[in-house]
């Protein structure tokens, strides 16, 4: 009898464990989702480039698919009317088993997959490389921070991994349009 109350009591634990570890990605996803709106602000490269920082940045956060996804557009202000001329990278975050994932489907023509996890401080979204689909010739995202700062501002840091291995830095300061 006393071995099956331990049974038992290792088995809750375990699945106990495996609940935690889903918790916390979609504890991540519901921060994430907060950020649903349309943003806009100044995006600062490193190296610099200055024909990219000219132009303020807008980025649009939709919930979608019953709540089951996050869509990321992201392009200047002035051109988002017309992707087909313009950058204008979707990135789309989910909710896969027990991890954050995100998947970008990027101006370069590929889409690299992303796993993310909430910072032990709750206070930014990391997301760490997985792998690529499609070519590299390119270059292709790398990293992504999210940071929200209040119910009207968060910043987002993309790194982009040029050919060679060189990279590319973006931060941009976004404010809620109201």
């Amino acid at each position: 009898m006393k071995s099956l109350r331990l049974t038992i009591w290792l088995v809750v634990i375990a699945l106990s464990t495996a609940a935690f570890g889903q918790s916390d990605a979609q504890k991540s996803f519901d921060k994430l989702k907060t950020l649903a709106g349309t943003w806009t602000g100044r995006v600062k490269i490193d190296p610099p480039a200055p024909e990219m920082e000219k132009d303020p940045i807008r980025v649009v956060l939709r919930i979608t698919s019953r709540g089951n996804a996050v869509v990321h557009e992201m392009g200047d202000t002035m051109a988002l009317e017309d992707p087909t001329k313009h950058d204008h990278p979707v990135t789309m975050f989910y909710v896969d088993n027990d991890r954050l994932t995100l998947v970008h489907y990027c101006d370069a023509g590929n889409r690299p997959r992303m796993a993310g996890k909430l910072s032990p401080d709750g206070k930014q979204l990391d997301f760490a490389f997985l792998d690529l689909s499609g070519g590299n010739d390119y270059g292709h995202m790398d990293h992504t921070v999210i940071t929200p700062i209040d119910d009207n501002h968060h910043t987002e840091d993309w790194t982009f991994m040029m050919p060679g291995d060189k990279p590319m830095h973006a931060h941009m300061e976004l404010t809620r349009e109201k």
